[in-house]
């Protein structure tokens, strides 16, 4: 039975035996696994510390790889993140491969000893995200989720400023933004699947299918493999409202879309999406539809003594007094790289991370809810506090 004193001694031990590995002058040996667009650009945000090296590479499509080592020359490179999990040499892993695959990488490298910064969504299922933390409990690694916000000054000076301080008032509502453009068809090209692209290990926990370029290469159109905008964005601004609002699930979902623009193409994942979500006081609405020109993304928290818009770039307050003058500010830049630095430091301190795997495992549920919901044609009563749906 694992308790809080075992899993207390194991972190301890944990720590102790990876200060024998890396000493406070040493770099921290990184491996990329899933080397699409996503996964090399984070790892060229890792590569701009200095206290970091990228060793090892891992992607089931060579090609791919190729065009990460370009960017990171000399590094090992796999087919099986197993190969790479075995290296002494890799201290941390980077994960972005598919969604369908976090879960899995994330926990093989942690039991394997490596701290983890996994992008986002953590998990495709809810099932998944509990044994996600307790392998990081276990085995006392970092696991950093890619919710960036969390890192991100324009994200914590509002909350530091207009929030704790009361400024904002009881909030009762939050709008939360993010639509993507009008969906084309899916790609049907290259009809033959390239000889040296393992299909299978792409797949990995999804039940089996012929070559489908299509799902290949736009796999968050299929909610075999993710849960579209829901979670892809989702995750995200849910986070936001987590970070700001509390720890905590909401106590119902209910989505309303579906796919409007339907090419007849096997897509699965609705591609206009409204979520709308209860918690204890206040009410969330998500909004991802697809729009040719729709309005700006981010949060816009409405309190009782005022309004508090929030994206990755600005913020803007504005007091409930009739004429105030809105109180903006702007910091140019990409967060991730806070984030990233932020996963660097509490690999050394073995501190918990601003994206901590616990946290993002209640923040994944809403968007995992609404999923369901649509799934299901049904609003979902949830229990915040057993994380269970209700019967009906």
């Amino acid at each position: 039975m694992i308790t809080r004193r075992t899993a207390a001694q194991g972190a301890a031990l944990s720590a102790l035996s990876y200060s024998r590995i890396l000493g406070a002058n040493d770099r921290i040996g990184l491996g990329v696994i899933g080397t699409g667009g996503r996964g090399t650009y984070v790892m060229t945000v890792f590569q701009k510390n200095s206290d970091l090296e990228v060793r090892a590479l891992c992607d089931v499509y060579p090609k791919r790889i190729d065009d990460a080592q370009a960017k990171a020359p000399g590094t090992k490179t796999f087919g099986d993140h197993r190969q790479l999990l075995a290296l002494k040499e890799v201290d941390a892993v980077l994960i972005g491969s598919p969604d369908h695959w976090h879960k899995q990488h994330a926990c093989d490298a942690m039991e394997a000893g490596k701290d983890v910064y996994v992008e986002k969504p953590m998990c495709r299922t809810r099932d998944e995200a509990p044994i996600m933390v307790k392998t990081a409990r276990v085995t006392g690694r970092i696991c950093q989720v890619g919710v960036q916000q969390r890192s991100g000054p324009i994200y914590i000076q509002p909350l530091e400023k207009f929030v704790r301080t009361g400024m904002l008032g009881r909030i009762s509502h939050i709008d939360a933004v993010w639509h993507g453009g009008v969906p084309r068809p899916m790609r049907k090209e290259p009809a033959e699947r390239p000889s040296n692209l393992d299909w299978a290990r792409f797949l990995g926990p999804v039940a089996y299918r012929d070559w489908d370029p299509g799902q290949y290469f736009n796999f968050r159109a299929y909610l075999d493999f993710n849960g579209g905008k829901m979670t892809d964005f989702g995750h995200h601004w849910l986070d936001v409202v987590h970070m700001y609002m509390g720890e905590r699930a909401p106590h119902s979902a209910v989505f309303a879309g579906g796919i409007y623009f339907d090419f007849k193409d096997g897509r699965t994942a609705p591609d206009t999406c409204n979520a709308l979500f209860e918690y204890d006081g206040f009410s969330v609405l998500f909004q991802s539809n697809a729009y040719g020109n729709g309005p700006e993304y981010g949060i816009t928290f409405y309190g009782d003594k005022g309004r508090l818009y929030v994206n990755r770039n600005r913020y803007e307050f504005v007091a409930a007094e009739k004429g105030s003058t809105p109180v903006t500010q702007r910091i140019p830049g990409d967060i991730t790289s806070d984030h990233v630095r932020n996963f660097l430091d509490c690999s050394k301190s073995r501190a918990l991370p601003n994206g901590d795997v616990g946290k993002a495992s209640i923040s994944v549920l809403p968007p995992l809810l609404a999923v369901q919901s649509y799934v299901e044609k049904r609003r979902l009563k949830f229990d915040p506090d057993r994380l269970e749906v209700l019967p009906l």
